[in-house]
């Protein structure tokens, strides 16, 4: 398998991947409460499973409901 074969799958997933980093970047320096944990745990946990995991898991169990 050729990797040109299958950079049409990868674009669209790695431009998601880091729009979705992004905003939850945005989105845990503009906010000051949270669900669970503090800002610091959120930005460890975002940084460190980057590749969807830890954004999802932000908005799942961290982001405060307004």
């Amino acid at each position: 398998m050729n990797v040109t074969e299958i950079l049409p799958f990868l674009i669209p997933l790695i431009i998601a991947q880091f729009a979705l980093l992004g905003y939850t970047l945005y989105h845990i320096f503009t906010h000051n409460t949270y669900k669970r944990g503090n800002r610091t745990v959120w930005l460890i946990i975002t940084l460190v499973f980057m590749n969807f995991v830890g954004p999802i898991l932000y908005f799942i169990l961290g982001k405060e409901d307004n």
